[in-house]
């Protein structure tokens, strides 16, 4: 999954949320500067852990489906060979 502009649009969805809380509750222009400015960064930090952390799990989930690939094809090896040994 592409998850390249995921800390991109929280951290603009936070902004957004911020600049219309401080336009109703009437801050003053450097107010308003500096909230917004403290919740992009703070937005952006949290959008790139949580991508961070989700593609670290996917690749643990596409490292676990192929480490069960291998061993099936290994119990399948054997059950063929101990057939095999069978019939001799």
């Amino acid at each position: 999954m592409n998850r390249k502009n995921m800390p991109l649009i929280l951290m603009l969805v936070a902004g957004a949320v911020t600049s219309i809380f401080t336009f109703i509750r009437q801050f003053t222009i450097l107010q308003k500067l500096i909230a917004l400015l403290v919740v992009l960064v703070i937005f952006y930090a949290l959008g790139s852990t949580l991508r961070w952390v989700l593609d670290t799990f996917d690749k643990q989930n596409e490292k676990a489906v192929l480490d069960e690939g291998e061993v099936i094809e290994k119990e399948g090896n054997q059950e063929e060979e101990s057939e095999d040994e069978n019939e001799e």
